[in-house]
């Protein structure tokens, strides 16, 4: 029989136990396990969906590898063709993981109502384009539908559409340079089928999405050019390293850019909120475990005399140590239950009603707080929440092999 968890679990089931002095502190050590839980979660959830939200926005428009010339300048334009007759395309099966290859153009335009103007950025897809990324963006309408006859049906943002009074299925014509600023420009006709709202201010102000062969008659491309691929692959964590897979494999003249390299500054800046996740994480857990200390402080002391019969009666300090450990094991345990309880009922609501909205939307890219739940990270944080907790305890509990067995039974 194993009686130091037997003398555990009369000592928890015990009357005196729940209207003793300790109970007050054990209560305050139960709730700062359970706090301490619930900000972690939330930390955590809000920290990772967030950087999920933003890179799957930036994805969305670029692609998770960018191929383009290497003589193409800094700006969004396609300048330099690159022909189709690629070993990669149409389908990328040199590299394993790449689930997508696509080929895009984008050229300047001004589009020119009746009362506004806006530059902005006319982003050519073909048929082979992965509509999934943006279609969680449309608010209104549909999406483009593209064949073999050149269409004026084109995708615009809220944003756009706010700012220049059009609205869906109106017309509206954008206006393209030529090379020779002297000539008269090209001007094309458009019609707006589907509105989206990425929360991507950057791009939702940049960005009208349609046919590729607009941008290939303007330039006077053949219909095997295009301005640059895009590249989806599945796993997002071996970004870098299919990077530098897929830049092998690529022809000499072409030059390939993960989307963590155009857009470094704000991955840098997503990646700050590791270390925001992580200190949180460490001052939660030590207050918890301080917490956690104080209370099976005062069950000790508590508990002197029942300590010292059973050093008299031949208790080993480790066997009584157990004891104890056994109890802070069950408060520890009680205080994951309601701080878990308490964090994903908030967190599920929060993923599911969008209660919580960003009072700056455009600072941080979207506008309700996104939340990431994975029972990965859930485990994780759990397991290592009462391992820490634990292993704190262990110092305190040495204090048991301090007490004398007669001294402890005739303390009061």
């Amino acid at each position: 029989m194993n009686y130091e968890f037997f003398l555990a679990k009369r000592i928890i089931g015990s009357k005196t136990y729940k209207s003793s002095v300790s109970a007050p502190i054990i209560k305050i050590g139960i709730t700062a396990i359970a706090i301490g839980i619930v900000v972690m979660l939330i930390a955590i959830a809000t920290g990772l969906g967030l950087q999920q939200k933003v890179r799957d926005k930036i994805v969305a428009f670029n692609g998770h590898v960018i191929i383009t010339n290497y003589d193409t300048n800094v700006s969004d334009e396609s300048e330099t063709p690159i022909s189709t007759n690629q070993e990669f395309y149409p389908n990328f099966n040199q590299v394993e993981g790449v689930k997508h290859i696509q080929a895009v153009a984008k050229k300047f335009g001004v589009i020119r109502t009746e009362t506004d103007f806006e530059g902005v950025v006319y982003k050519g897809v073909g048929r082979e384009y992965d509509w999934n990324y943006l279609k969680e963006f449309l608010v209104e309408g549909e999406l483009p539908n593209f064949g073999e006859s050149m269409s004026n049906e084109v995708l615009i943002s809220s944003y756009l559409a706010n700012r220049l009074k059009l609205k869906l299925n109106d017309t509206f014509q954008t206006v393209f340079a030529k090379e020779d600023i002297n000539q008269i420009p090209n001007i094309r006709a458009f019609k707006i089928v589907g509105i989206y709202n990425s929360g991507f201010q950057e791009f939702d102000k940049t960005f009208v999405i349609g046919d590729l062969k607009h941008v290939q008659r303007l330039n006077k491309w053949k219909p095997d050019e295009v301005g640059n691929f895009e590249v989806f692959i599945d796993d997002y964590s071996q970004l870098d390293e299919k990077g530098r897979e897929i830049f092998k494999i690529t022809p000499s003249n072409l030059d390939t850019q993960t989307v963590t390299r155009k857009f470094l500054s704000i991955f840098e800046w997503i990646k700050i909120f590791d270390n925001n996740t992580y200190g949180i994480i460490g001052i939660m857990i030590l207050v918890a475990g301080i917490n956690m200390i104080t209370a099976l402080l005062v069950l000790i002391l508590e508990r002197t005399q029942m300590i010292g019969v059973l050093k008299a009666l031949g208790s080993s300090n480790w066997s009584i140590r157990k004891v104890f450990l056994y109890n802070a094991t069950y408060l520890i345990g009680l205080g994951l239950f309601w701080g878990n309880l308490i964090g994903l009922s908030l967190l599920f609501a929060q993923h599911y009603f969008g209660l919580l909205k960003f009072p700056n939307p455009e600072e941080y890219y979207v506008s309700t707080i996104p939340v990431y739940i994975s029972l990965d990270y859930i485990l994780l944080l759990n397991i290592g929440t009462f391992v820490v907790c634990l292993l704190m305890l262990l110092v305190p509990s040495v204090i048991i092999s301090k007490i004398a067995p007669v001294k402890a039974i005739r303390f009061e």
